[in-house]
């Protein structure tokens, strides 16, 4: 990859894009559209498919549809792995383009965004194409005049509804083990980053995978979003995004057929630093990177940054410093270090955050302001507050933007509680040179990942999931499996 193949691809034409369903690109039945803006210049970018209810109602009976067949849901697995291991080859020969693509619809950097996404995509769908067929039935313990024999079969059809922050790597997340377990797969990306899972949807038709079982719907997600939840032939739903959103999903659920709900809703993640800590300057380095990588859109992000008392002013002023020279710019520039807000609302949305946390009394030491207004793109400096308050806004609301509030704490205890004082749980970090506080705090922290001495970089062998009100199931590692397959007992009398 380099600046010329980039620069190429950015000024290419998107053609208008319908709906992926039943192995083919369609129009909305009422044929509705609507724009795409780019969050770069805000500009169109290309137009979209609006479906409605009815358009999911086909795109469910597609799936239904494909998965009676059994060409896929009774294919063999080791038949499955072949075609999920040829999605992976047409994804990594795809990438730039994927990634490109990606980055015009909702400006994360490039320099992330190729390995975040078609990159993370690609590994995902190897991933659970190779573990597939090693997922083996079992043999019950039962008294030798009984045979008891546990076999795991597919749900049947997936809804899975995806956010705008990492369309690619989080759909993969769900939409690989679900093909990989046999289902048929309904899929709604966000309104404002759709492109890149059509392109997907074209890859896997393309790779073998057939005709009803991978589908697309483009919408708002109070219309299409709201027709997948309530459908009464969605065996199991799959969602990142807000918790407002969650509870009408289970709101959904209980209406239509109690399908299987699994939510991943972000979080408020702590990043705890103690003046032990074995390198101050790298734990300066990774907190602002851990907010400030594609603008604070990260549902794992460092947002709550607490500093033991005895370090707090000479750190604030560490994690300022890095902010203050992070890379902004052309998210497709590969130089740039934090990218676009994804759109003109949640820019908005933003910088209310920060007049917020001023009433509040937090003090602002750099950014709080929209920049690079004269692009036209949708761009936020990286915000520090220091001393907030672990009851205030800013500590306990999710901004998703690119704020950090820092927060000094007395000992080990205090650091615990105020980690804790939020209704999420999704990641966390703890920097200490003290072996025996490391693992105590990973057990004190509620939250469904700890990370010691380092923020972000797990991968796809570690399971994913929160706590609390960051939801509840797992995406990657092979507990991801375990939401997309039924567990079907027989009991046989020798």
């Amino acid at each position: 990859m380099d600046q010329i193949q980039i620069d190429q691809l950015r000024g290419l034409s998107v053609p208008e894009q319908g709906l992926f369903i039943d192995g083919k690109t369609c129009k909305a039945l009422k044929g509705g559209t609507r724009d795409v803006v780019s969050p770069l210049d805000g500009t169109i970018l290309t137009r979209l498919a609006e479906a409605e209810e009815n358009d999911i109602d086909l795109a469910v009976a597609s799936a239904r549809a494909s998965f009676d067949r059994g060409s896929w849901s009774k294919a063999a697995p080791a038949e499955r792995k072949k075609v999920m291991h040829r999605i992976a080859d047409l994804i990594e020969k795809n990438a730039l383009e994927l990634a490109v693509l990606g980055v015009r619809d909702n400006g994360t950097e490039i320099s992330m965004a190729i390995k975040a996404e078609p990159g993370s995509a690609a590994n995902t769908f190897r991933y659970y194409g190779e573990l597939i067929d090693k997922v083996y039935g079992e043999i019950a313990p039962t008294t030798g005049s009984v045979l008891g024999l546990i076999h795991h079969e597919p749900v049947g059809i997936v809804g899975v509804i995806v956010p705008w922050n990492f369309p690619m790597m989080i759909g993969a997340w769900k939409i690989a083990p679900a093909l990989a377990a046999g289902n048929s797969v309904v899929v709604k990306p966000a309104e404002v980053a759709s492109l890149t899972l059509l392109r997907l949807a074209e890859i896997c038709s393309e790779a073998g995978l057939p005709p009803g079982v991978f589908n697309v719907v483009t919408g708002q997600g109070s219309v299409v979003g709201a027709a997948l939840g309530l459908h009464n032939d969605v065996d199991v739903l799959a969602f990142t995004g807000s918790g407002a959103v969650g509870r009408k999903l289970l709101e959904y659920s209980a209406r239509s057929n109690l399908k299987r709900v699994y939510l991943e809703l972000g979080g408020k993640s702590p990043n705890i630093v103690f003046a032990d800590a074995p390198d101050l300057d790298q734990a300066a380095k990774m907190a602002a990177y851990g907010i400030f990588r594609n603008s604070g859109q990260v549902c794992v992000a460092g947002s709550r940054l607490l500093v033991e008392r005895a370090i707090h002013g000479d750190f604030a002023r560490k994690v300022t410093e890095f902010a203050s020279k992070m890379r902004l710019g052309d998210p497709l520039d590969l130089n740039t270090e934090a990218g676009a807000i994804v759109s003109g609302d949640q820019l908005s949305k933003n910088l209310e955050f920060v007049t917020r946390a001023k009433a509040e009394g937090a003090s602002l030491l750099t950014g709080g302001t929209r920049i690079r207004e004269e692009t036209g793109g949708f761009f936020m400096a990286p915000t520090v507050f220091d001393q907030v308050a672990p009851d205030s806004v800013i500590a306990q609301e999710e901004v998703f933007g690119p704020v950090l509030a820092i927060t000094p704490f007395e000992d080990e205890a205090a650091a615990v509680r105020i980690a804790n004082s939020t209704i999420y749980g999704l990641a966390s970090g703890v920097w200490t040179s003290n072996l025996s506080r490391a693992h105590r705090m990973v057990r004190a922290i509620r939250a469904g990942v700890v990370h010691v001495n380092t923020y972000g970089g797990p991968d796809i062998t570690v399971p994913l999931g929160g706590v609390g009100q960051s939801g509840n199931g797992h995406d990657k590692s092979p507990h991801a499996l375990e939401k997309f397959l039924n567990l079907k007992s027989a009991w046989i009398q020798l």
